[in-house]
Formats: structure tokens, C-alpha cells, sequence
């Protein structure tokens, strides 16, 4: 039996006159008690209770990242500090920080709808759920450790990192869901390699990724290795985390939960709406959130909307694998990365705005970064002065953006070289 079936097959006309019910309510909400959607509202002449139909929401202001920093820590907020139960954050941002808040009642929807995730996916409360998502102010471990125990399952909350311990407690253990990203499943496989573990001896049976983008024949790689079915889930922690949007067995796109978020796709240009079945930026507005609520939230996630129907009997719209992006974030590791960010950190750090280059591959199934700079900016034949230089700057990398990066020291003409136009980065990563 389905996880909250009842709501997943929704009849269309019903889905939408519930969207439209929270979106009212949402927006009634947001108005009275969060003053940067009131001042939107007053300067666009926007009523709340003048909405009568779903297609009234193009009408509506966007909301940016840049947004959110503007307003941080607690300006967007709908609700009083005291009565946010979580506080969780995305790294990785271009300039400063952001929060995000839930209430109690925003992480029991929470937990509801990543259980649904996981159970289109195949997971039941019979399995073992191993979580390799990174634990801490990241919304992917809790966001699926949470969906695990709402549906009854096991929850192993192993985290990221000790690949060989990971493995050995996938044996031990007798874990049959394989939650992380996709990347790191092929690291996995390549450890299990290593150690001679047999693939017809593992106990794992599904595969749910999410974090980063990966293609089709990434999928058919990690099935034919760890013998396993992988599926496709999406979030925005802006948004909620994990839990947006799933694949179901038929793996033809992924389901947007759509009883709690309303989806539109925009081009990123112009900020008009596409034609359907058209490629743009998703966007993305809360319909239930308490602590945080988002009126077209700009996810920056270029993708396209599926609305025939899914032969698994779900009535939810559903949404293609993620395409690219609409602006230069790099996701790595499943790490959101701003090439700006990396230039303010040296700036920071050095005291100088020094020319430098991003090259990003990927080696045995994980994400590698190496940070070019040019080495004139240092004096030169100075190997000490030159070795603090790249001790600080990997330090100050690690800390600012939890990711450990190869800096090294070069000519300039390494980097005109290897410049692709006016871009800071080269990605050679193959999805």
C-alpha cells in the first residue's frame, strides 16, 4: 500500500482547489506577518483575498537567494523565533548567510512527505535505511531520516566519509535502502571493488539519490554495480529539503508533491511563464510551510514539466531530471558553490583580488576541485611564503564551504589557457 496514497491520486480538479486554498491562506499569512511580501504586495497593488484562480500566481513577486541573505537570519520568517523547533542552513552561498526555519508542525510535513519519496521509490517499513547524506546543518541526511522513520523503516544515520566502515556496515547491517548522492553510490562500488565484496551478496535493493545531477547511463552504471534499483528525488532547502519531488518505479520524471508546493517554469531571461513541456527555470511556492514560507522561489534548476499521466496512478505533475542551471552555482559533493563566494574568500583571506580559476572532474566516482591561482600575486621564489599561501587558502575553503579543495600556484598563462569566455570555472565532470 502506498504512503498517503489517498493524497497522491488526487482527482485534478480537487488537487487544485486545494492548491488554491493554501495558497490563499499562505499568502494572507505572509502578508500580515512577514514585512518584506507585505511591501511587495503594497508596491504591486497585490490583495491576498483578491485570488481566485491558481493562474493569478504569475502575478505574484519572485523570490531570490539574494533575498533570503538580505533578510537573514530571520527576516522572512512567519512566525515568532520561539516557536522554531529547527534551524538548518545550505552552504556554499555567493555573501553571507541563510536560515532556515521549521516549526513542529513543518517537520512532521516534512517527515510525511520524504516517507512518500522514499516509498515510491520501493522502500517500505520492512527495510533498513542507510543514510550517507552529511549530517549537520544540511537538509539531505535529516530530510530522508526523518521520511525513513515516518514510514516505519530502519534508519542506519551512518553520515558521509570512512567509505570501507560504510561498506562494512551495509553487510553488517543488512541495509536495503541506499540513501545519498549519486556520485558517492559509484565511490561505494568502487570501494566494494576493492574489498572483493560480491554485488550478488549485497543486501541492498533500492537506491534513492539525490544532491547533484546524474544522467541515465550514471543510473544504469550504479543499478549494474550494486544490483539495486536507483531513483531520482529532488529538494531545495530554501524550500523544505528532500521531499519535493520523487521518482516512482516507473522512473518517467519525478512526482512534485503538489499538495504542498505549487510548481511553475519560468524562462530565466525574460521571468515569463514557457509553454508547457518547455525548458526553463522551476519555481516553486510553499503551500503549507509555517516557520518559512516561499512565494516563487527562483530554484535556478532549468527543467521541464511532464503533465500526462504516470502509469503508477499518482495524479501528481511531474517534473524531468535536472538540466543545468540558470545562473553559475556549482553543486559539488552535493554542496552548493558559488564561484563569487570563492573569490570573496581569497579576497578575505589575502587581502588582494587575485585571478583565479575553478577546474572541477571527477575521479573513482567522486568530485575533485582543484583552485588555480596565479602565482605572481605571491613573491615569487619565496617556497615558504608561497606554502602558507596555499595552507591558508584550503583552510579558509574548508571551513567557509566544507569542501576540501587542491590549491596550486601558476602562471598566468595556465589560466587564459584553460578559460572557457569570461567563466571562473571549468567542469569536466560528465553527469
Amino acid at each position: 500500500m502506498m504512503f498517503e496514497a489517498e493524497f497522491e491520486s488526487m482527482a485534478k480538479e480537487e488537487l487544485e482547489q486545494l492548491q488554491l486554498e493554501r495558497l490563499q491562506s499562505t499568502l494572507t499569512r505572509v502578508s500580515r506577518n512577514v514585512p518584506f511580501y507585505r511591501k511587495k504586495f503594497e508596491e504591486l497593488g497585490i490583495d491576498p483575498y483578491d485570488f481566485e484562480s491558481l493562474a493569478d500566481v504569475r502575478n505574484l513577486p519572485l523570490t531570490t537567494r539574494q533575498d533570503l541573505r538580505d533578510n537573514a537570519p530571520y527576516g522572512l520568517f512567519a512566525v515568532p523565533l520561539r516557536e522554531v523547533v529547527r534551524l538548518q542552513t545550505s552552504s556554499g552561498f555567493s555573501n553571507g548567510t541563510t536560515v532556515f526555519g521549521y516549526t513542529q508542525s513543518d517537520i512532521r510535513k516534512w517527515s510525511r512527505l520524504t516517507a512518500r519519496i522514499l516509498a515510491a521509490g520501493g522502500a517500505t517499513k520492512e527495510d533498513v535505511v542507510h543514510v550517507a547524506h552529511n549530517y549537520g546543518l544540511s537538509t539531505m541526511a535529516f530530510g530522508m531520516h526523518y521520511g525513513a522513520e515516518a514510514l516505519g523503516a530502519t534508519v542506519v544515520p551512518v553520515s558521509s566519509g570512512n567509505a570501507r566502515r560504510q561498506v562494512g556496515i551495509i553487510l553488517d547491517y543488512r541495509a536495503t535502502a541506499l540513501a545519498c548522492i549519486p556520485s558517492y553510490a559509484l565511490f561505494l562500488a568502487d570501494v566494494m571493488d576493492e574489498m572483493g565484496v560480491n554485488r550478488n551478496a549485497l543486501p541492498l535493493r533500492w537506491g534513492l539519490f539525490s544532491g547533484e545531477a546524474w544522467s541515465e547511463s550514471t543510473r544504469k552504471r550504479i543499478q549494474d554495480r550494486l544490483n539495486i534499483t536507483a531513483t531520482d528525488n529532488y529538494g531545495v532547502s530554501e524550500v523544505m529539503g528532500p521531499g519535493v519531488a520523487g521518482e516512482c518505479l516507473e522512473r518517467r520524471g519525478m512526482h512534485i508533491q503538489e499538495d504542498h508546493f505549487l510548481a511553475e517554469i519560468i524562462d530565466p531571461k525574460t521571468l515569463h511563464p514557457v509553454p508547457p513541456g518547455t525548458i526553463g527555470e522551476l519555481v516553486l511556492t510553499t503551500l503549507t510551510k509555517e516557520a518559512l514560507p516561499m512565494i516563487r522561489f527562483r530554484t535556478g534548476d532549468l527543467t521541464r514539466l511532464m503533465p500526462e499521466p504516470c502509469p503508477c496512478g499518482r495524479t501528481f505533475l511531474r517534473m524531468d531530471r535536472i538540466q543545468g542551471r540558470s545562473d553559475d552555482m556549482l553543486i559539488i559533493q552535493g554542496i552548493n558553490v558559488y564561484p563569487e563566494r570563492i573569490k570573496a574568500i581569497l579576497a578575505e583571506t589575502h587581502h588582494v583580488e587575485p585571478n583565479y580559476l575553478l577546474v572541477v572532474d571527477r575521479h573513482g566516482g567522486l568530485d575533485r576541485t582543484m583552485l588555480l591561482v596565479e602565482a605572481d600575486m605571491v613573491e615569487p621564489d619565496q617556497i615558504k611564503t608561497q606554502q602558507r599561501f596555499i595552507d591558508l587558502t584550503r583552510q579558509q575553503l574548508a571551513m567557509e564551504l566544507g569542501l576540501v579543495f587542491e590549491v596550486k600556484l601558476v602562471e598566468r598563462q595556465t589560466i587564459a589557457e584553460l578559460e572557457t569566455g569570461k567563466s571562473r570555472v571549468v567542469d569536466r565532470r560528465q553527469p
